[in-house]
């Protein structure tokens, strides 16, 4: 029968969609009013949209329905899914825990994937990228990055170490650098032979 004069057939509602209200997805084409999941019924655009076969799903319910199942299959970054897709009608068989011992000589999965954080010097806390700064080949916090006996704030053009602690170089030279006549300080007196 031909089409006089009205545009292709909505995916969802089958009604007749004009060129004015068109959303096209995967040959197809939509109302913008029917353009939702067909899990949770949450409006889609171009970006959120996921289609399998006939159906268009968001990307979450696209993942719960098709994507991999089972624990630790989130749904972002560092995320531990504990939906199981009932809502979905998806059967999911979840295995007896392991029993844990109390000590554990393997490292968590947090210092396996990212590594063991390094430990400031100064307070001995953990001291991750944001803070860190380098001195004397150790890691430091901003706020500890300081002098040992003077408290100033430290910078890469200022600092000395010495046996794993931190100093300005007024205070190093004081301190630890040469003594003598000529050196700001007399230590001890020259006598004169006549």
């Amino acid at each position: 029968m031909p089409n006089w004069g009205g545009g292709a057939k909505c995916g969802a509602c089958e009604k007749t969609v004009y060129h004015a209200e068109e959303i096209q997805c995967n040959g197809r084409s939509f109302h913008k009013t029917c353009f939702h999941c067909m899990a949770c019924r949450k409006a889609l655009d171009s970006t959120t949209v996921a289609a399998h076969e006939s159906e268009i799903y968001c990307k979450i319910c696209y993942g719960r329905r098709y994507g991999p199942k089972g624990i630790g299959y989130g749904q972002g970054a560092g995320c531990l899914s504990t939906d199981t897709g009932e809502h979905l009608g998806l059967q999911f068989q979840q295995s007896p825990k392991p029993a844990r011992s109390a000590t554990t000589s393997n490292p968590s999965k947090f210092t396996a994937k990212f590594g063991e954080s390094e430990k400031c010097p100064r307070c001995g806390k953990s001291v991750y990228a944001a803070e860190k700064v380098m001195g004397g080949g150790k890691p430091w916090h901003k706020t500890c990055f300081r002098c040992a006996i003077c408290g100033k704030s430290l910078e890469s053009t200022n600092v000395t170490d010495k046996d794993g602690e931190l100093y300005c170089k007024v205070c190093y030279a004081k301190n630890f650098g040469p003594t003598g006549i000529g050196f700001g300080g007399l230590t001890h007196q020259v006598e004169k032979k006549e």
